[in-house]
């Protein structure tokens, strides 16, 4: 039996002349937080639906548990939290008629859960959908998505357009769901610090490709920003294999390598050059350095 919850193996989606998926492979492991990251369009809510069932794929396989979410959707669903980006919940209704409208569905909710995050959340069981901020609104729709405790919990760009105590609020629930029940969660974001801070496992994916992936802590031990200063001023930068990317001008300049540490300094050594700072590189780092800057993503998406 597989030890992923999530596998997607080769799988590509078309809509019309768009390729939203190209070949995309992604395993998550149990009892951990996947990180999928990108830019608003890259790719994510698309394999999310996938992942859901709510898409067939075209070409390649999904499972989830093991499964076929298409052909197995009650066993699947059973088992799944899910946080929509659009929020898109009754508005008719009051927040406690949420709750159990959604209480009747999964008969593993907890109710001493449910209420404990409404009041850690600062939420008002009689107001009504409408009446809620949009934070408010992820809040609940959050605790919709959690207070059955399932197996695996899926967010889609849970904290998009939120201030930072909301943002704060719904990480701090994330990170709970794991750590007190040792269960999975997949959340995407275009929020690279956000991952970094939530992530032990991450999926960067670009223009419907998987451009990198692997452990938080894999993917920054092998990535690394150098500050490197050159013998003499120059306009453009130098040539130096093992490097993703370079910026600066004059002497002073940036380098971001993926395994090339080693490379960079031999060529600059050729050059009487030297490396004068080395550290691990961040995320947002390694997002400019393989996607380019011109993509970086936003607090807006």
């Amino acid at each position: 039996m597989s030890q992923h919850v999530i596998e997607a193996t080769h799988v590509s989606r078309r809509f019309g002349s768009t390729l939203a998926l190209d070949d995309v492979s992604l395993e998550t492991p149990g009892a951990c937080v996947h990180g999928l990251v990108g830019v608003n369009g890259a790719g994510k809510t698309t394999l999310i639906k996938h992942i859901l069932g709510l898409l067939k794929a075209k070409t390649g396989t999904v499972r989830v548990f093991g499964m076929d979410p298409v052909r197995h959707p009650v066993d699947v669903l059973r088992r799944i939290g899910y946080l929509s980006e659009e929020r898109d919940l009754p508005e008719w209704m009051r927040v406690r008629e949420l709750m159990w409208y959604t209480q009747a569905y999964h008969p593993n909710w907890d109710p001493a859960y449910a209420d404990e995050l409404l009041k850690t959340f600062g939420l008002d069981p009689s107001k009504k959908v409408k009446d809620l901020s949009k934070g408010m609104r992820a809040q609940v729709g959050l605790i919709a998505a959690v207070a059955h405790r399932p197996d695996l919990l899926l967010l889609d760009e849970p904290s998009s357009g939120l201030d930072a105590v909301a943002r704060r609020d719904i990480l701090n629930a994330i990170v709970r769901t794991v750590a007190d029940d040792q269960r999975t969660v997949l959340f995407s974001s275009h929020l690279l610090d956000e991952v970094e801070q939530l992530s032990d496992y991450v999926t960067m994916i670009h223009e419907g490709r998987v451009v990198l992936e692997g452990t938080l802590d894999e993917i920054k031990e092998r990535h690394h920003l150098l500050n490197i200063r050159l013998p003499a001023p120059s306009s453009s930068p130098p040539v130096l294999e093992g490097t993703l990317s370079l910026e600066g001008d004059g002497r002073t300049w940036t380098a971001i390598c993926a395994n090339g540490i080693d490379q960079a300094r031999e060529g600059l050594g050729r050059i009487g050059g030297e490396i004068v700072g080395l550290r691990n590189a961040s995320l947002q780092e390694i997002f400019i350095a393989r996607v380019g800057r011109k993509h970086l993503p936003t607090q807006e998406g």
